[in-house]
């Protein structure tokens, strides 16, 4: 953020950080009074034991659910999915659901998930892949006099538009942030777009709406958004957007001087670049439940207390909007960054656990200054 300030030449304001209210950003800071909040996960949703270790099953969605009981055969209570997955093997589970278009993860240990071929794909793969490309310069100095005049008159990032096609969790916790500081975030939802107790929480400080974009009234809409934007975020799967003809190319086309942030679930290159994913799967593919579970000494799998991966990539999509914009204003080259849940817990796997927590900090760092020119284009 001070990076930012300094590339429009304003004052950075001295740091100030609640403890109590940061902390809370880990887990829940609404207080629900006259009404209860729903469950986090649906009755489905949860870990199994199959027939060769435990797999887990994502069913917060309602398409989601019908495709792994579809495959399972059975009624939508617990007691008979728990029934029906012992009878399978875990990956012939795993591979059956996702087949179907639902989520599952098999639990992998460390080993194992290093010598898998998504695990060797992604050790290929930068924590942050970037892509750079010049920008008009009139656009640029237009649209820098504009937030050298706002942010004098408010939160760092008041004038910075920000277009969301995220949903739970990461990309949220991204844009929420960026709200906090002033930033005008749109978050855009497909029509009948509904999500469990955690919108709430991460809608704070948000505009939001509902597009289709397979439609051309949809895609007309959004298109007339990207004109004005300053960034978009999205974390649709790797292609999703090329198939509505908004690659990065055609993003670029209609706003050239557009910051894009995207984030999937398992990397962007390999065989699983294209798998629906979320925290709590990778953390079972990636081998953190599992080694959880031996660390406690446990009989079923222990993931992190918080969902470490979502938060994690989620201030590393921030950190990168922010590296992106002020790249932008000092150096005139608009920025494409690209993250993966899956690649934030291959930095957390290979961070030594005894070492002091600003290693990890230093690292990040060293990674921004080393690779904000890994690519460039166009």
């Amino acid at each position: 953020m001070q990076r930012f300030l300094e590339c429009l030449e304003l004052p950075a304001p001295a740091p100030v950080i609640d403890a109590t209210l940061s902390s809370l950003w880990f887990s829940d800071s609404l207080m629900p009074v006259g009404w209860q909040a729903p469950d986090v996960w649906d009755a489905v949703a949860g870990d199994y034991s199959c027939g060769d270790g435990w797999i887990r099953l994502h069913t917060n969605l309602t398409h989601h659910r019908a495709a792994a009981l579809k495959v399972l055969g059975c009624e939508e209570n617990r007691e008979s999915v728990t029934r029906a997955v012992s009878t399978w093997q875990g990956d012939d589970l795993e591979t059956a659901i996702v087949t179907e278009g639902g989520c599952a993860a098999t639990m992998r240990s460390m080993q194992a998930w290093s010598t898998h071929l998504q695990g060797q794909a992604l050790a290929t793969e930068p924590l942050i892949h970037w892509l750079h490309a010049d920008a008009p310069e009139g656009q640029v100095s237009e649209r820098r006099k504009t937030l050298v005049t706002t942010g004098k008159n408010g939160l760092p990032l008041r004038g910075v538009r920000v277009l969301d096609l995220t949903r739970v969790l990461a990309g949220p916790t991204a844009t929420r942030l960026l709200a906090a500081f002033g930033a005008d975030v749109l978050r855009i939802d497909p029509a009948g777009w509904s999500e469990t107790y955690p919108t709430l929480e991460m809608s704070v400080g948000k505009t939001r709406t509902h597009l289709d974009l397979k439609t051309e009234t949809g895609i007309d809409s959004f298109r007339k958004l990207l004109s004005s934007a300053d960034v978009l975020i999205h974390g649709y799967r790797p292609g999703s957007l090329d198939r509505l003809g908004l690659n990065t190319e055609q993003l670029r086309r209609i706003n050239p001087a557009l910051v894009e942030v995207s984030l999937c679930a398992y990397g962007w290159t390999g065989p699983w670049a294209n798998r629906r994913g979320f925290d709590s799967l990778v953390q079972m593919s990636c081998g953190i439940a599992h080694h959880g579970m031996q660390v406690h000494n446990a009989d079923k799998p222990v993931p992190l207390p918080v969902q470490a991966l979502d938060h994690g990539t989620g201030y590393l999509l921030a950190a990168s909007i922010l590296r992106g914009l002020t790249h932008l204003y000092q150096n005139g080259r608009t920025s494409t960054a690209r993250l993966s849940l899956a690649r934030t817990a291959g930095l957390l796997l290979k961070s030594p656990l005894d070492e002091e927590s600003g290693k990890l900090a230093g690292a990040v760092e060293s990674h921004y200054q080393n690779n904000l020119e890994t690519t460039d284009w166009g």
